[in-house]
């Protein structure tokens, strides 16, 4: 039955859901958009684009490690005010 009322489109402006009845131009009957003119389509395969690279963030220090970080970094000031 659904055959004979032509091609089935999908408006990309409201999404409505009909059939061209044959018609020379597929418009939208609910917003006149005309389906000839739709975008063009995104590549969305997996493939298509890379992930961006995700940035590494500095790992904190444990809390038993702080003294030992601290002092270290007392004896390098120590050792740059010694030059």
């Amino acid at each position: 039955m659904a055959r004979d009322l032509g091609t089935k489109y999908v408006c990309f402006k409201c999404s409505t859901k009909f059939y061209d009845l044959k018609k020379p131009v597929p418009a939208c009957p609910k917003c006149g958009a005309d389906q000839r003119a739709t975008p063009s389509a995104k590549p969305s395969g997996s493939r298509a684009r890379a992930a961006p690279p995700k940035e590494v963030e500095p790992e904190e220090v444990a809390a038993g490690d702080e003294d030992e970080a601290e002092a270290e970094d007392e004896d390098e000031a120590a050792e740059s005010d010694e030059d």
